[in-house]
């Protein structure tokens, strides 16, 4: 049974399993999203923004986060493009989209307007489905509240709402200690530390992992880490009282339990900073990559969500 709780305008709602199954597409075992994706640019201020797209339908945007590139939805992209023209792009500083020079050039009004530059052009005058994991979903979250008029829906991955990360990164101990990785990015110097190799490594096929090491070598670590220098909360941590600016679109958010960097804790009072239906699945044993290392679950959870009636 679906189970519903209202706050305000807003609801939450848990999907059942024999739903999610349902709905679900499965994913296509000899998909080669590598070879069968088509690839494009577009112009944002100046600044190219390549994408990888697959399918034909609606306009789904996927947006990755760090250190990743457009494959990471490799698995989505598949399963998705059966209904859905669904392009995954690479976020500025990364493979082989523009990597401008100076930390004020990641800025997230900047991230968010490459976004919109995607939609503006693809989306042929439609509002488009938008997707982030990490980074991404911040951008996504951002997207959202910035361009309701182009945001059909939401789903956002192992990213907490704004608000939600700042409440933790002032009150929770175990956050501000578990985000000390971040504070090491801020560091000037800080970019000297990666590698195209270490940055790859998490990537266990050897096939997968060659792609991500081009990838890597072709992008600019300074520029990967201005996103943190930029717009990652720095010490002392502090409540966003900024105006609430609330998402007028359905939200998916999954989040793998597992993942040390963002804690679960952060996604407490989602619900209020939605004025639309929310739907949050949380996964057991499942850690930052959820879409990778939970693959099947999350496509499968993404397809079924994605044919429920709109408000």
């Amino acid at each position: 049974m679906t189970r519903r709780s209202s706050f305000g305008r807003s609801s939450f709602v848990v999907l059942p399993i024999a739903l999610l199954l349902a709905l679900a597409i499965p994913r296509s075992a000899s998909a080669d999203v590598w070879s069968d994706a088509k690839h494009g640019t577009v112009d944002s201020s100046g600044v190219k923004i390549h994408y990888a797209t697959l399918g034909s339908g609606p306009l789904v945007v996927m947006i990755h986060g760090f250190p990743d590139f457009w494959y990471s939805w490799r698995h989505q992209m598949a399963a998705l493009a059966g209904r859905y023209q669904v392009v995954a792009i690479d976020q500025r500083g990364y493979n082989l989209s523009d990597k401008p020079a100076g930390q004020a050039q990641y800025d997230m009004s900047l991230l968010v307007g490459d976004v919109r530059a995607v939609v503006q052009q693809l989306a042929k005058g439609q509002r488009a489905i938008i997707v982030g994991h990490d980074w991404g979903g911040m951008v996504a979250w951002r997207f959202a509240m910035a361009h309701p008029e182009l945001t059909e829906r939401l789903i956002v991955l192992n990213l907490p709402h704004p608000r939600g990360l700042a409440h933790e990164l002032t009150h929770n101990p175990q956050q501000q200690q578990n985000s000390a990785y971040a504070r090491r990015f801020q560091e000037p110097d800080a970019a000297k530390t990666l590698t195209a190799e270490g940055l790859a490594k998490r990537i266990a096929d050897p096939k997968e992992r060659e792609h991500y090491l081009e990838a890597f070598k072709r992008s600019d670590f300074e520029a990967m880490l201005n996103y943190y220098k930029q717009n990652y909360p720095k010490a002392p941590y502090a409540e966003d009282t900024s105006p609430l600016v609330k998402v007028k679109a359905p939200v998916l958010l999954v989040h793998g339990l597992n993942d040390s960097a963002l804690l679960p804790g952060a996604l407490n009072r989602t619900w209020e900073w939605i004025d639309n239906t929310l739907t949050l699945v949380t996964i057991p044993g499942v850690g930052h990559f959820v879409q990778n290392d939970a693959p099947d679950l999350v496509s499968s959870t993404m397809n079924s969500w994605l044919q429920l009636p709109l408000k």
